[in-house]
């Protein structure tokens, strides 16, 4: 995969993490589409580090793994949960 095709992943692997993550955290999150592929690809490098310190594995398998991809999910639910409470705090 040359790196048009890694970064097509990245920004897909991204859209879909930071859809789930908007649909998995409850209330209303003002983003557009670009906002949710970023807070996808954030919640991507949140999971995989905690991937590694949990488990010190690193991406040498490949890319595009089931691991990686729930990691991202659950990376994406952590960005989001830090970003409403950080725009709540600002706004209150």
């Amino acid at each position: 995969m040359g790196v048009l095709g890694t970064i097509i992943t990245v920004i897909v692997v991204g859209l879909i993490a930071g859809a789930v993550a908007r649909l998995v955290v409850p209330g209303r999150q003002s983003m557009g589409i670009g906002a949710t592929i970023v807070l996808g690809i954030i919640g991507s490098f949140v999971g995989g580090f905690l991937g590694y310190l949990l488990f010190r594995a690193d991406a040498q398998d490949g890319l595009l793994q089931p691991s990686g991809i729930i990691g991202s999910i659950i990376g994406a639910i952590i960005a989001l949960l830090v970003y409403g409470a950080v725009t709540r705090r600002r706004t209150a």
